[in-house]
């Protein structure tokens, strides 16, 4: 062979190895980014093509399903029962928009049918010349829960349409039993195959002053938790040796350590009950004293280890942890940055200053205490399966971590019916504790609180556990947690567990 010929046999080979490399890194190493690139229509017609996999509730009621078109795209996603309350858990799925939120985007690979797990699945639907179907999801939701959740978030005294969310959790597994956000949306109106029709809906759903209907609140947005971290608080204490009769100062107002900043009770009341100016910590826990529970954190813990065991003890319960995805991903919540700050450390003693949490992870606060101090992993998929309904996963319960023993998780269950017992329309067998927290800079005229309350019940063997939040309450100042967010709470708490309605 003479050398020009040579060169170009070199060159050829050169690029035909190229071409092979390139086809095997897109093929292989870039599929899963191309194919969930948005602007890739053709993933989408097919997908279209075929049936997508169902989302169904724990007692098998479908949340979303695709049902056959006569149109060019085969199958139109639909959500058949009471969108608006489910739209948090499913998400939707769009032409226009792809699978986004909730379970559609979750467990979009087992939904459109290309999950590893499904290739039996996939190979015998060719072999047998059956068209391509995705796999199912049912979730641990409890339909007629989720709908009452719901219905109460609605149908709160708000200013405007309510702004707020409720978890509720299965203690002793961790399961999501109802995951409710308002204003919520209708995720049919995006799956439509009228593209203008659903970009409509976007436009209105994305809209400046709308709400935020898309914002699942019960995940995705952060909170200071005000007195309902006295939980945390008081798990703190207990853990380090202290008591329920331990001491407390009952002072209306107290000075913070190292600053001339004050801290005062609601309304700048005295503690209740006092003896020679002091309280017992079950007593400043069921009377929420803020005075009482800064001194605590300040005064009584050992000076060397307080900010250490305060945030310690806190991502025990899960705060400041990266969370787990249940599936879909959660805000992570956080006590902030105290440094060495006594001052600082007084305020976030009673969920205020940098403190944040999800509502999540506020309900897993509760069901932690509820469960003996055991801290479940929760989530929101019970099992994946076939479209032939095989399963092919299923959630088993983890613990992630033990922020109590059972002894002091009894202690505080006995300090949260107390508080029960002292909130606006107490019910029995109901342990609980509200929270009302300031949100702002706000001086002249006031701010409209967030309205919070986390409860479980019955107090023991607990089979359910609650944290619920409102926005924008309509009494002002006085929108109060035990006012607001408590009967909510008893009501998703009742039609789970029973009780006086």
């Amino acid at each position: 062979m003479n050398r020009p010929i040579q060169k170009v046999a070199i060159f050829v080979i050169i690029m035909v190895v190229a071409l092979l490399a390139n086809a095997t890194y897109v093929q292989v190493f870039k599929a899963d980014e191309l194919r969930s690139d948005t602007r890739n229509s053709r993933v989408l017609l097919d997908e279209y093509a075929r049936q997508r996999g169902l989302i169904v509730a724990a007692d098998g009621t479908v949340l979303a399903e695709s049902v056959p078109t006569d149109n060019r795209y085969k199958y139109l996603r639909r959500y058949p029962t009471d969108p608006a309350a489910f739209a948090p858990v499913t998400g939707y799925f769009s032409f226009v928009y792809r699978a986004d939120r909730g379970i559609e985007q979750a467990e979009d690979t087992v939904l459109n049918g290309n999950d590893d797990r499904l290739f039996t699945q996939r190979f015998m639907d060719m072999f047998s010349g059956r068209d391509p179907r995705g796999g199912n999801v049912v979730t641990t939701i409890d339909p007629k829960l989720q709908q009452v959740a719901y219905r109460e978030l609605t149908n709160a005294g708000c200013e405007g349409p309510c702004r707020g969310a409720v978890v509720a959790l299965e203690p002793s597994s961790g399961k999501i039993l109802a995951l409710a956000s308002t204003p919520s949306y209708n995720p049919n109106k995006l799956a439509s195959q009228d593209f203008q029709q659903a970009e409509k809906a976007w436009e209105t759903y994305t809209s400046d002053g709308n709400g935020d209907p898309m914002t699942n609140r019960a995940l995705n947005a952060l909170y200071p938790p005000g007195s309902t971290f006295k939980v945390v608080t008081t798990a703190t204490a207990l853990k380090a040796g202290l008591g329920p009769q331990t001491r407390l100062t009952s002072a209306a107002t107290i000075t913070l350590p190292g600053s001339s900043a004050t801290l005062s009770n609601d309304s700048g009341s005295t503690c209740p009950g006092a003896v020679n100016g002091t309280v017992s910590l079950t007593q400043a826990f069921q009377y929420s004293c803020n005075t009482a529970f800064a001194q605590l954190m300040t005064e009584k813990m050992p000076k060397d280890t307080a900010i250490a065991d305060f945030t310690a003890t806190a991502k025990l319960f899960g705060v400041g942890e990266d969370p787990p995805g249940v599936p879909m991903t959660v805000a992570k919540s956080t006590v902030g940055d105290i440094g060495d700050d006594f001052a600082a450390l007084g305020q976030s003693a009673i969920g205020q200053r940098d403190v944040r949490l999800t509502v999540l992870e506020n309900a897993q606060i509760a069901a932690s205490v509820a469960n003996g101090g055991a801290r479940m992993s929760p989530y929101l998929v019970e099992k994946l399966q076939t479209a032939d309904l095989r399963t092919i996963s299923t959630t088993t319960p983890s613990t992630q971590s033990r922020p109590l023993t059972a002894e002091q998780a009894d202690q505080i269950t006995d300090m949260m019916v107390r508080s029960e017992q002292n909130t606006a329309g107490a019910q029995a067998g109901i342990a609980s504790k509200t929270g009302t927290a300031e949100h702002s800079s706000v001086t002249e005229g006031g701010e409209t609180p967030y309205a919070w309350y986390i409860a479980f019940s019955p107090r023991s063997n607990a089979r359910i556990a609650v944290a619920v939040i409102i926005e924008n309450g309509n009494r002002g100042q006085n929108s109060y947690g035990g006012v607001v967010a408590a009967p909510i709470g008893r009501a998703v708490i009742n039609a789970y567990a029973g009780g006086a309605r």
